[in-house]
């Protein structure tokens, strides 16, 4: 990928959805809500205290995190539909 994010930005790629319920019931795509899970494609170097200091990113590439319903910005590169948000708007780490 040639884009690399800033500060303390991160590229999601959404992971794809469950077809099915617990019980077996088929959802239809008009149905399905995007999915808050994704997995971490690029991070940026870090936010910046007021002195100037480096605050380190939490996460990095190829983490697979929980964000918001709402969070981040979405894009098209290469073909691939993916987000790009603050660290902070990820809400954990799935381990």
């Amino acid at each position: 990928m040639a884009f690399k994010p800033l500060h303390d930005r991160v590229v999601v790629r959404r992971v794809e959805s469950e077809e099915k319920t617990a019980g077996g019931l088929i959802i239809p795509d008009s149905a399905k809500e995007k999915p808050s899970e994704g997995e971490v494609v690029a991070c940026g170097e870090g936010a910046r205290k007021d002195s100037g200091e480096l605050i380190p990113m939490a996460i990095s590439a190829g983490d697979r995190v929980l964000f918001g319903k709402w969070s981040g910005t979405e894009i098209t590169l290469d073909g691939e539909e993916l987000l790009i948000m603050k660290e902070s708007d990820i809400l954990g780490v799935i381990a």
